[in-house]
């Protein structure tokens, strides 16, 4: 009988070695490495266009001053930290008042940015000053938003991003002014 079981463990353990041979365990430093994760470091410069309104208010009265098509370009540095990306950002915005006045104005901003990295896509807030400028008149403010860049490719992201620039005693007055944007923005990555 002991003959039997010994055959038959034997006749299993040629079978295995047979069927694939024996494999060492693979260990931690066997495992290949994972691929690098996206690093959003760097320079990038951009286009980029929205729409929004203008809003005025006095103590608790407001009033829709219209809506605005805005256009510019944006340059800006981006510092990957692993999961957290901090920079900053230039951006110029031509404004349309589309009320039925002619002309436009200027806004300048400068802006901090935080982004949280999750590979091709980056979540983000904005704060910092905003210079708006029309018939010689200008007002410096402040503004946040927040948005979100997906990257296409290594150099092209495209993102959407809400924007609001307030100012306050526009021109000398008690009249505050706020601007709204919802804005599509392309940038290249250098």
């Amino acid at each position: 009988m002991k003959i039997a079981v010994y055959a038959l463990a034997a006749s299993f353990l040629a079978g295995a070695s047979f069927a694939g041979g024996f494999a060492a365990p693979v260990g931690p430093a066997d495992v290949a490495p994972a691929a690098a994760e996206t690093d959003w470091t760097g320079f990038y410069a951009g286009l980029h266009y929205g729409q929004g309104e203008f809003t005025a208010s006095r103590g608790r009265a407001s009033a829709d001053l219209g809506d605005i098509d805005a256009f510019g370009v944006h340059l800006g540095y981006l510092r990957d930290m692993g999961r957290f990306v901090l920079g900053g950002e230039l951006d110029y915005n031509n404004v349309d008042l589309q009320n039925g006045t002619a002309g436009s104005s200027d806004m300048w901003r400068l802006r901090g940015r935080a982004g949280y990295d999750m590979g091709r896509f980056q979540p983000y807030l904005t704060l910092g000053v905003a210079r708006l400028s029309d018939s010689g008149e200008s007002e410096t403010g402040v503004t946040w938003g927040f948005g979100g860049d997906y990257l296409v490719n290594d150099t092209v992201s495209l993102g959407l991003e809400y924007s609001r620039s307030s100012f306050q005693n526009v021109v000398d007055t008690d009249i505050d002014l706020d601007a709204d944007l919802l804005q599509v923005r392309a940038s290249y990555r250098f």
